[in-house]
């Protein structure tokens, strides 16, 4: 007499293994930092936000506190091959060392706040509608280099947000800067009107020399998109329009080229 057949028992399948992610984020949201200095300049201003860590063998010893601070954290990192961590920044710029991180928060503009920043800084940066990330991690390197403290970036539909690119060319720049968001630039600049000197720049003719701008307090310096300049309102909310003179053999300097200029001059120098 046969024995009816066995009905054979299914074992659930496991689900297929999902690469690490941090706890309440989504990868999406985090950023690639990559570079030594930038890298050093986000474990001194905001380690709790560097979720994995990758690097090429010749930078482990300088990573050492970095690495140790993750250890404790139980957070991965690991020695890779040039290949992979140029695949890891989607960059073969990546500098040695690529940091896994959670964006940094940008704060809504407060102009309480701002009050205060006048009491002690000297010149603030404003960005209204800078769409290059090249040219914001280039804004905010020089920046940072001479001691800016707050840059506010408005709601312009073509302002770039800080990214991997942004990120990568600030050098560290955009972990020593409080970033602050202006959903409404021409009512921010209008808050700052009383502490600082409102300063728009644009290539007019009739705009007054930067130099010129008298530094008697201190400084909001307003840089527009790179194509269509300023904003009419934004213009319309500044004390001053500036320009730097130049030869005329070339009709403007790149953004990030006249920021530095203009920053240089405006943190000091005569």
């Amino acid at each position: 007499m046969k024995r009816p057949p066995r009905h054979r028992r299914e074992v659930p399948q496991r689900p297929p293994t999902r690469p690490h992610q941090p706890r309440g984020a989504h990868a999406r949201e985090l950023i690639r930092v990559a570079g030594l200095p930038a890298v050093q300049a986000l474990f001194a201003r905001g380690a709790e936000r560097i979720e994995r860590l990758f690097f090429l063998a010749e930078h482990q010893s300088a990573l050492s506190p970095i690495t140790a601070a993750l250890a404790r954290a139980r957070k991965p990192f690991r020695v890779v091959a040039d290949d992979e961590l140029a695949r890891i920044a989607a960059s073969a710029m990546h500098g040695g060392v690529v940091a896994v991180a959670q964006p940094k928060p940008i704060a809504a503009f407060d102009p309480v706040l701002a009050a205060q920043w006048s009491q002690r800084e000297r010149l603030i940066v404003v960005l209204d509608g800078i769409s290059n990330p090249h040219n914001l991690g280039a804004i905010a390197r020089t920046a940072a280099f001479f001691g800016v403290a707050h840059m506010i970036l408005s709601d312009h539909p073509a302002q770039a947000q800080p990214s991997d690119a942004a990120y990568r060319i600030a050098e560290g720049g955009l972990d020593h800067l409080e970033l602050v968001r202006a959903m409404r630039l021409p009512q921010a600049l209008a808050a700052l009107g009383p502490h600082f000197r409102v300063v728009g720049t644009a290539l007019a003719a009739q705009a007054r020399a930067l130099a010129a701008v008298p530094r008697d307090k201190p400084i909001a310096l307003v840089l527009g998109n790179e194509e269509h300049g300023l904003d009419r309102a934004t213009l319309a909310a500044c004390e001053i329009v500036a320009r730097i003179p130049g030869s005329g053999r070339v009709q403007s300097l790149n953004v990030a080229a006249a920021s530095a200029i203009a920053i240089h001059l405006f943190t000091g120098a005569r």
